[in-house]
């Protein structure tokens, strides 16, 4: 069995592959870097595979807390492990845009899988999963309610800066004028996917485009996202998974 384990700044996942490269256990916990949540997703994915510790041939950790893992036999990069696993699931993406807590990547792959070209944003909360966040805070609803009153708009209030904290600033002020919650969060969604976009004309678009992380869960930033590049978005089943099963994928070929 192989194990591996991503690591981010709002959550933990774990994936335990068999020597066939078949998922035999998974696991998202939303608690991650400086928490016991790698640990936590690492007991519950053992204990659904039904295995101990030490039946894990190898474990490859990734995620911004990789290194801060101390039962890994190696780390390896979040693009690397994220299009590993996206490529193991979905052969013919090409491009792929992943959303974490506090970043966004856009990474174009060739026919191998391998990374041709990419670009980040990890400077600036803006376009991440801190962004809906914090919309979702002055909305008053869980962040995994944006994507039901964002579904419910007539229209879309425009949200200009790309600051995460001007921005929020910019979305009080849309309260206050009489503006609508639901047309907020959808201008919310459309300013995310604008700076996507932005991001993927650095790189270059090559479909089959695909999306990955918790944000990829919300229906209505796929979509904005897809209008915004002009292409269509596929996402894969358990989109925050795929970074940890790049990981395991990568412990089974170093064991191979």
């Amino acid at each position: 069995m192989y194990l591996g384990i991503d690591i981010g700044s709002a959550s933990s996942k774990a994936v335990i592959v068999d020597g066939g490269l078949n998922i035999r256990a998974s696991c998202v916990r939303d608690s991650g870097i400086g928490s016991d949540g790698s640990e936590t997703v690492v007991a519950e994915a053992l204990g659904e595979a039904g295995i101990d510790r030490g039946d894990v041939a190898c474990t490859v950790a990734t995620g911004y807390g990789r290194l801060t893992y101390g039962g890994a036999d190696m780390q390896v990069a979040e693009l690397s492990c994220h299009s590993k696993g996206v490529y193991h699931v979905m052969p013919s993406a090409r491009t792929l845009i992943d959303i974490g807590g506090q970043d966004a990547k856009i990474i174009r792959l060739d026919d191998k899988g391998r990374i041709v070209n990419f670009a980040m944003n990890d400077k600036c909360a803006a376009g991440t999963g801190r962004f809906l966040e914090l919309m979702a805070r002055v909305l008053g609803v869980e962040v995994d309610g944006l994507m039901d009153i964002a579904e419910r708009s007539m229209k879309e209030v425009s949200i200009s800066n790309v600051c995460a904290v001007f921005a929020e600033s910019e979305v009080i002020s849309r309260l206050s004028a009489g503006e609508s919650r639901e047309d907020v969060a959808r201008g919310a969604h459309a300013s995310i996917a604008r700076r996507i976009a932005g991001l993927a004309a650095r790189v270059g678009v090559e479909p089959l485009l695909a999306m990955t992380g918790g944000v990829a869960k919300n229906r209505d930033v796929v979509a904005e996202i897809g209008k915004a590049i002009g292409c269509e978005v596929a996402v894969p089943e358990s989109p925050q998974l795929m970074g940890a099963l790049g990981a395991a994928i990568y412990a089974a070929e170093r064991r191979a």
